[in-house]
Parts: structure tokens; sequence; C-alpha cells
């Protein structure tokens, strides 16, 4: 197993090999372009050289009046002949020379054997001197060819001369070994620069392109690019990565969907944040460098949980990443659990005073007290019917006049006494907007028992404290918006802390089982997602306030939902 780790990883270069590999793979191309160029010129340069001397040669030896006339002979004198061309040939060093008709065909050669022989000269070779390269039984060679003329005879007429043969001088072309080991100096020394700066710059990319990428491979990094899709697929929760100049450098697929993004819109990877089409509230969420803990976001029908980190990138800031945790399911089972437990709480207090009412009843028969058993039962009859009465005629939707009827027998037992004032009027409402009263009232009110009753008692200059909580329930505004006013006799909310009750985990009672300081949060995310909120002040629940003035909530409640992009960064985990 490790032997086979260790061929594994041999065969993937570093990033600084693989660099150098194409590099030197690049100066290899270079350099063999740059022979081909040199073998080139070297070329012209010989044949331009040659070609001249060659071609003084072969006209010198054509102008020679014995070879003419030797060459218009009948039986031309070949032994004389070879003579001339060797010497001329010897005197220009030419490899081959060749005395031939106006056809081509060899007369006399330094090479005897090739005489007979056709040679591929240019078709107008017999009337016009040049030079130019042949094929040669030594291969491509660069030759000069000069017609020579001859025949003229003044007597009796004179006549122009005529060309009677061709003078050709031939030189092959040094083999390519030659030319090579001649170059081969300059370009081992274009070869060896070349390599030394390859591996100079190889080496600097290398450590420049680690240092950009943390020192990772690319294999690393494709790994991690992978890796990072499978993740970003995978999870349920939003990421959405922003950088400094405001551009989205990432959003996950969830994010999108948790955003209201269309499917069908542009990548938004690489554009700005304002180009998006968001919410001005979503907007500056995801647009701002603090870090943000737990945030909310109501977005539509959709409850978010916000997180923001910053990205510091050596020292420096580098842009955000916010997570985004779709909590509209939790809050709805965090709503019905806790109507369920002041449904238990409400039982719970009923069965202790209806306990208590027939401990007093038997208590009574057993005395023989039979009238004052039946004024007894009267009494409590008219009270029950009396509080009713005050509810349901102020309180037309039937959920909420019942949980106001059981809210006041769990406060009564507490002796706290639940008032509902007389400017109250609910209409009947929408089943979902009674709900959402009803978890707003019923938290309310829970909160503001637990105050006064804490606060109820003699205090420190001896006034009893009466223990208080006034409910106000009405339609207000051109939009009939719900409002739900709960105002008690504790001993009020500091001003500094008036943001913070309204956070998940705050709350000045013991943790329980269960947890404390989730109510207020609750109360405080239900009116953002229809659209309204909740404030606190100071104020009591008596008339006038007096000297010991407590709480009073006010939540208000469109009876229509609202846009998305409300947030509060205030409120932690609801």
């Amino acid at each position: 197993m490790r032997s086979r780790r260790s061929r594994g990883s041999r065969r993937h270069l570093t990033l600084g090999g693989q660099v150098l590999a194409l590099q030197l793979a690049v100066l290899l191309v270079v350099v063999a372009a740059a022979a081909v160029v040199f073998l080139g010129q070297a070329d012209a340069a010989f044949r331009d050289d040659r070609a001249d001397r060659l071609e003084v040669a072969a006209e010198g030896l054509a102008g020679i009046p014995a070879v003419q006339a030797t060459l218009a002979a009948e039986a031309p004198d070949t032994q004389a002949l070879a003579f001339y061309l060797q010497t001329r040939a010897a005197y220009v060093d030419a490899r081959n020379a060749y005395l031939t008709d106006p056809e081509g065909r060899i007369l006399v050669a330094t090479d005897p054997t090739r005489t007979g022989e056709l040679l591929d000269l240019p078709d107008d070779a017999a009337t016009r001197a040049g030079s130019g390269d042949v094929a040669d039984v030594a291969g491509r060679s660069i030759a000069a060819w000069v017609p020579v003329y001859g025949g003229s005879d003044p007597v009796p007429q004179p006549r122009a001369p005529e060309p009677v043969a061709v003078v050709v001088l031939a030189d092959p072309y040094p083999p390519l070994t030659e030319r090579l080991s001649d170059a081969g100096g300059d370009v081992l020394v274009v070869l060896g620069i070349g390599t030394a700066l390859a591996a100079a710059g190889s080496w600097l990319l290398a450590r420049l392109v680690k240092r950009r990428t943390r020192g990772l491979e690319p294999a690393q990094i494709a790994a991690l690019a992978d890796h990072r899709e499978g993740v970003l697929r995978s999870i349920r929760e939003g990421v959405v990565v922003v950088g400094d100049d405001g551009r989205v450098s990432l959003m996950s697929d969830s994010a999108r969907e948790l955003l209201a993004i269309p499917g069908d819109a542009p990548d938004p990877t690489g554009r700005p944040l304002a180009d998006l089409g968001l919410d001005p509230a979503v907007l500056d969420l995801l647009r701002g460098t603090d870090e943000v803990h737990d945030a909310v976001l109501v977005a539509g029908d959709t409850v978010l949980v916000l997180n923001r980190r910053r990205v510091l990138h050596d020292g420096r800031p580098a842009g955000t990443v916010t997570t985004l945790r779709d909590r509209t399911e939790l809050l709805a089972l965090q709503s019905e659990l806790h109507a369920r437990e002041s449904v238990t709480e409400t039982l719970r207090a009923q069965t202790h005073e209806f306990s208590n009412q027939l401990h007093t009843v038997s208590g009574l028969i057993e005395l023989g007290e039979y009238d004052e058993v039946g004024r007894f039962v009267e009494r409590l009859t008219r009270r029950r019917a009396d509080l009713s009465d005050v509810v349901t005629t102020r309180v037309a939707d039937p959920a909420v006049a019942a949980l106001l009827i059981a809210k006041a027998t769990l406060a009564d037992e507490r002796h706290v006494e639940l008032v509902v004032d007389p400017g109250s009027a609910l209409p009947r409402l929408d089943p979902d907007l009674s709900a959402d009263v009803g978890t707003v009232l019923g938290n309310l009110v829970d909160n503001a028992v637990d105050a006064a009753a804490w606060a109820a008692g003699p205090d420190a200059q001896g006034v009893t404290r009466q223990a208080m909580v006034r409910v106000r329930l009405a339609l207000d505004g051109p939009a009939r918006d719900v409002l739900v006013e709960v105002a008690d006799t504790g001993r009020g909310v500091p001003p500094e802390q008036a943001d913070a009750i309204f956070r998940r985990g705050w709350s000045t009672k013991p943790h329980g089982a269960t947890g404390r300081g989730v109510g207020l949060a609750l109360v405080h995310v239900l009116a953002q997602r229809r659209g309204g909120r909740v404030t606190v002040h100071n104020g009591g629940a008596r008339e006038g306030g007096g000297d010991h003035q407590g709480a009073v909530f006010i939540a208000r409640l469109p009876q229509s939902v609202a846009g998305a992009g409300r947030t509060d960064q205030g409120v932690q985990q609801a």
C-alpha cells in the first residue's frame, strides 16, 4: 500500500514542476524553431557565397576560345576539355564540374563515370546563365551554369555564334550534422540561458501562485472545489458570500430559494447585490460588515435566521459569509407549543379553583348550611357569567374571547386582576389572524401576570401594590390593524433594555426545563411576519399611572400579511 501511494504521488507534479515542464516544452519548441531559422539562414548564406563564385568560374571557363573551338569541333578533344574543367573546378573548390550539350547530357565531367548522364537543368540553361539548387549525385547542391557559344566562322560569310555546350559547376550543401555542429554552440548557449530563466521564472511563479492559493496544489484546489460544491448542495442552510466590493462571490441554491430569487434569473455570482432585486432590508443585512448572530429576517411567509461572519485575510477584510436557516416550521411548532402550555396551565388553575370550591360546598353541606350552599353557587355562577358577558360583549372572536376568559381564571389564582378595557372592540377575525392574535395575546398576558404577581404587596414605603393586568383589543388606523395592548402593575422595563427583552433567552425569571425568554421573542417575530411591530414603554395598568408604573406592551398586527424583508438583529433564534 505504501509503495502504491508513493507511485501515485510521483505521478502528480507539484505546481512548480508543472510550470517548469511547460516552460521547458515551450523553450524546446522555441529552440527548435530558432534552429530551423538558423539553418535556413546558413543555407541562404552558403547559397549566396558559393553561387557567385561558381558563376564567375563557369563564365571564365565558357569564355576560353580554345574551349569554345573544341566544343564546336566535329570530334571534341575530351582530354583537353577535361583538363580545363578540372583546373577551373579546383580553382573554386567545386565538388563536381560538367560540360553538357544544350540538352543537358554530360559530355565531360570531373567524374568520368557520369559521362552520358542527363543533368536536370532549367529549360533555358543553354541560352541564359544562372544559378540555383539542383539534384546532383551528392544530393541537393548549389550550381551555376553558363552557356558556351561557338561555331562562328567569318569566312566566307560571318554568322552569329550558337550555344554548343553548357558549363555546370556544382557544390553540395554541407550535411545537416555539420551545419548543426557549427550552430551547436549558439544553440546550447540559448538553451542554457533559457533553461535557467525558465527555472527561475517557474520558481517565482509557483511561489506567487502558492501564496495566492494558500499553499495548495492544483489537484488539492480542484478537490476542494468539488467538495465545496458537494457541501453546498447537501446542506439545507443557504450560504451567501459577499466580497468587499459588494459583489456576490457565492450564493448556494438553498440561499436563492430562501431569498425567493427566481430559478430562471441570471446567476448572481459576480453581480452586485443591488442588481439582484432584493428587498432593501435584506440588501442592507447582506451588505453589512458587522458580525450578526441569529438575526431574524421575515421574508414573505418565511421566517429566516441569519448569521454573518467577517472574512479576514492577512488581517485585512475580505468580505462576509452569511448563512440562512428556515425557521418557519419551528416558529409554528413553538406557537402551537405555547398555546398548549397555556391551555394546560389554564386547566390546571381551573382544576385547582374548582377543587377549592367543591371543598367549600362539601363543608357547607356537612354543616347543614344548605341555604349558604345555594348562595355560594349562585355567586360563583354570577361571577362566571359576568366575566363571560364582559369579554364576549367586547370581543366577538370566539377563540380570542375564550383565551381571555381562561387567562382571567389563571390570573385570579395568582391573585392578579385581569381587566378588559371598556374601549375594547374586536370583531370576528380570519382564522389565521385569530390564531396569531391568540398567540400574541396569550404570551403578553402571561408575562404581564408574572410581572404583576411578582411586584404585588407592600413596597419600600409600605404602600400596598395591587396586582392588575389591563387588556385592550381594537381595530386601529385606516387599514384596521388589530391592536393588542397589555399593561401591568409590575416594576416596568428599564429603558436601556427595551430592545433586549425581545431577544430569545432574555428573562428575569429562572430558567426552567423548557427554557425562558421565548414568549416575547415569539410575539416579536409573529408581528414582523404579518408586517406589524411590537413596542414597550412604561405606563402601568392603572389609569393615571400613579407612583408605580408598570410595562405597557402594544402589538400591531395588520389583517393582511405585508411584503418581505423585515428584520431585527436583536431577535435571536425565534
